[in-house]
């Protein structure tokens, strides 16, 4: 939660990104390895085969480039913008509601995709998407997406929920049971989008069109919505391993979660599936960043390259539950993925997931809008009882 507080000033002073603002200049050429690139990345994002002897795709990379990976797991996007701003690290896998921050903060470079052969396979949707792009200068290389699930336990319900109220309304669930202290929340301020997300469906008359764009009274609405499932709540989550644990141990029957943990729960023969509600559901699509005084730029590239070019865009979809950036991983054989498998996953719902970006003050939506640092704050409200 300190991390909140720190990224949420920095948004209050600046989130008017302008690629003239940035001095930073791209690399022109790669030359030979510094011997080591240093990532922060989401939990399961980067494997060594540490977990599950079948998902490696770090070794081969390090035996091909001399490059060293080291990664920093970071569980919110929070976590992952304060330590870019504390420096250190070479690369971040950035989801959408980080990666322009990054950039208004100048902690992030552009990103020379002619040094990226791999560059043309990228998913035409992805190449210039507006979380890692400004002014037609990319900042990043798009590593992932997928969509924000409703995980639940199957023996609890007999049947798919249809709805996210399982989480957000006090009820009965079909055990006879009440969901109260057997639910869980995302430990993040763009939960608030969920809420948004939610009320879009079920409140139309607040006429939220976009649930990252908040005028007063519908985020008003959705802080409310937050403050009554606050007494629903056992947990808030950012560690998917403590998730898991509480689905295991600590009688959570369903939360928001990501493909991540129900992929690894099911593996261990759990009763548990996942769902995207009625609502629809909103979802991250993240980018490989570069720091802006990255001390390991060759090796950076070397990544970047192969995060597109190798078996992990396949593997990780499979491992993660999550689409590639690179459509033909789905199906051309380089890895464990096949094109039902990324159907799965979410490949033909792209235009459904409401993707994870930065809340600012000027919108498309309306006139003015309820800028992030407002959601920093006021989360920690909600989460602390007031």
């Amino acid at each position: 939660m300190k991390s909140f507080l720190k990224t949420g000033t920095a948004m209050a002073l600046a989130l008017s990104v302008s690629g003239q603002a940035f001095a930073a200049e791209m690399l022109q050429s790669v030359g030979a390895g510094e011997g080591q690139v240093n990532i922060v990345a989401w939990p399961g994002y980067i494997e060594r085969g540490e977990t599950d002897k079948g998902f490696d795709w770090v070794t081969k990379f390090e035996e091909n480039t001399g490059c060293k990976v080291q990664v920093k797991t970071a569980n919110t996007s929070d976590e992952m913008v304060a330590l870019m701003n504390e420096g250190g690290f070479d690369l971040v896998t950035a989801s959408g509601d980080a990666s322009l921050r990054l950039i208004a903060g100048k902690r992030v470079q552009p990103v020379n995709v002619d040094l990226v052969p791999s560059w043309g396979a990228v998913d035409d949707r992805l190449k210039s998407a507006p979380w890692h792009t400004v002014d037609g200068v990319h900042y990043g290389v798009p590593y992932m997406w997928g969509p924000n699930v409703l995980m639940y336990n199957t023996e609890v319900f007999k049947e798919p929920p249809t709805s996210w109220n399982v989480v957000f309304e006090e009820m009965t669930l079909p055990d006879g049971k009440s969901n109260m202290g057997r639910v869980q929340a995302y430990d993040g301020p763009i939960h608030v989008a969920d809420a948004a997300n939610y009320l879009m469906h079920n409140k139309p008359d607040l006429g939220i069109k976009n649930p990252y764009e908040l005028n007063a009274d519908q985020y008003a609405a959705a802080l409310d919505l937050l403050r009554q499932q606050r007494k629903l709540v056992s947990r808030y989550w950012h560690d998917a391993f403590i998730q898991m644990d509480d689905f295991k141990n600590e009688g959570v029957v369903a939360s928001g979660s990501w493909p991540f943990q129900v992929n690894l729960l099911r593996s261990e023969g759990k009763p548990i599936a996942s769902v995207v509600p009625q609502e629809g559901a909103t979802g991250w699509a993240d980018t490989t960043m570069m720091h802006v005084d990255a001390a390991n730029p060759n090796c950076s590239y070397m990544w970047m390259e192969h995060t597109l070019s190798s078996n992990l865009q396949s593997d990780l979809s499979v491992w993660f539950g999550a689409v590639p950036s690179v459509p033909a991983a789905c199906s051309d054989g380089r890895g464990m993925q096949n094109a039902e498998g990324c159907d799965t996953n979410g490949l033909k719902d792209f235009e459904k997931i409401k993707f994870w970006t930065t809340p600012v003050s000027s919108c498309a939506s309306q006139g003015e809008c309820v800028p992030y640092y407002r959601w920093v704050s006021d989360y920690i409200g909600v989460i602390g009882g007031r």
